[in-house]
């Protein structure tokens, strides 16, 4: 009751105030004060719909672009996917598979904070999953009005029973502002470092020019726990040039410094820290990497080895969304070994995964998100990077986890 009044309320005041009438090149300040009391309302905690079905049933689902998969300690695996559309339309579907990613479950929970009641679309679009060393599942999601507020805001909800008949999550609470597409990183010391972007762009379409005031923690931000999770505190942050989501990921090295790589509109950058994220260095090109600006994925394995999802069937060359391909590193990132093509086909992007106890790696993308719409895991080993082709019994390519049915047709059609 009390979030509908305040839904109420702003809405109102807004209505009332003319503010969805043609909007003029400059907006005044009180324009400006009139967008950012609607992005108040993605400040409200979203519900979690665990019993989805059938409104978002498979053959209601008309787009599939991938966040994450990961893995409980009893071997379930979970995925999440953005439906609606890379958009403000965007809410969020997860999905359990129990026996090793073979088969897939319906929908099992549904992040959707859309209602009739707003004056706009509220998104939930960027998020992840992860098992924390204490074996419990957070979903990470970002919460915003339209498609980007200029705010924005990282949510988390926790499961203490992920392998249940009936996982409960605990209720959503903010963390920060901005949004957080990868997984946190385990430090050394005991820390989980968990990488935060508040975007260097203003908001889009209308609320551009709303919270000038964040300008100055703008950035790729690192925030640590050193309780576990209960309290986040912010470290620092990196700026890079042309930024594009900064969709940063941040390595530990052998040497104690903090190695983060970015996403931009001109690739993967890199910068890295000495003082444990207080502060970065001038950011700059990796070496030999190149990548287009897309999503990548990188972390430390049990071997110590460092492990790269890119694109392209070479470490220092792409064609654009295509040829998701994985490497090893043994010295930091240096250098690059192997080059396992995961998927050879076009439109394939957003590469996300784990690690598994005995080696295997799992990762999720997706392939062609507005047409057929498929979230698909490959399983592998690192032997089958070294080969550059799967030779170990239970490695598999291409397993589909979910595909758009927008013409009404069953998911294993």
């Amino acid at each position: 009751m009390k979030h509908s009044i305040i839904v109420a309320g702003v809405c109102g005041l807004l209505f009332g105030a003319g503010l969805f009438a043609a909007e003029p090149q400059t907006k005044s300040i009180n324009q400006i004060e009139r967008m950012e009391k609607i992005a108040d309302l993605a400040l409200i905690p979203p519900a979690l719909n665990t019993s989805p079905l059938p409104e978002y049933g498979y053959d209601k689902l008309d787009y599939g672009m991938t966040i994450g998969i990961e893995r409980t300690p009893g071997g379930r695996l979970w995925a999440c996917w953005v439906a609606g559309g890379d958009s403000p339309k965007a809410f969020f579907v997860l999905a359990t598979s129990d026996d090793d990613g073979e088969t897939w479950s319906q929908p099992r929970l549904v992040l959707d904070s859309h209602s009739t009641d707003l004056p706009m679309d509220r998104s939930i679009l960027v998020g992840n999953l992860w098992t924390d060393p204490e074996g419990r599942l957070w979903l990470i999601f970002d919460q915003s009005m339209h498609m980007y507020d200029g705010r924005a805001g990282v949510w988390a909800t926790v499961c203490d029973n992920p392998d249940a008949d009936v996982p409960v999550w605990s209720e959503p609470r903010r963390i920060w502002h901005g949004v957080t597409l990868n997984k946190p990183t385990v430090l050394s010391n005991g820390e989980w470092m968990l990488p935060i972007s508040l975007d260097q762009r203003e908001g889009f379409g209308p609320f551009k020019g709303c919270f000038k005031e964040l300008d100055p923690v703008r950035g790729a931000n690192v925030f640590v726990s050193t309780d576990k999770g209960v309290t986040w505190k912010r470290r620092g942050a990196a700026r890079f040039p042309n930024p594009d989501w900064h969709e940063h990921m941040i390595v530990e090295r052998k040497d104690g410094t903090l190695w983060m790589l970015a996403r931009t509109s001109k690739g993967i950058m890199q910068t890295t820290s000495r003082d444990g994220g207080l502060t970065w260095a001038k950011p700059s090109l990796p070496p030999q990497i190149k990548q287009p600006n897309a999503r990548f994925h990188i972390r430390r394995l049990t071997s110590g080895r460092l492990l790269l999802i890119k694109h392209g069937d070479k470490i220092d060359a792409h064609k654009g969304r295509v040829q998701l391909s994985a490497w090893l590193s043994e010295d930091d990132g240096m250098a690059w070994q192997g080059g396992l093509v995961l998927d050879e086909r076009k439109g394939i992007s957003y590469p996300d995964g784990f690690q598994a106890p005995n080696g295997t790696i799992y990762i999720s993308y997706d392939r062609n998100r507005s047409t057929d719409g498929e979230i698909l895991l490959a399983r592998f080993t690192e032997q089958d990077i070294m080969a550059r082709k799967l030779i170990g019994p239970k490695s598999r390519l291409k397993m589909l986890i979910s595909r758009a049915t927008p013409s009404g047709k069953s998911k294993a059609d």
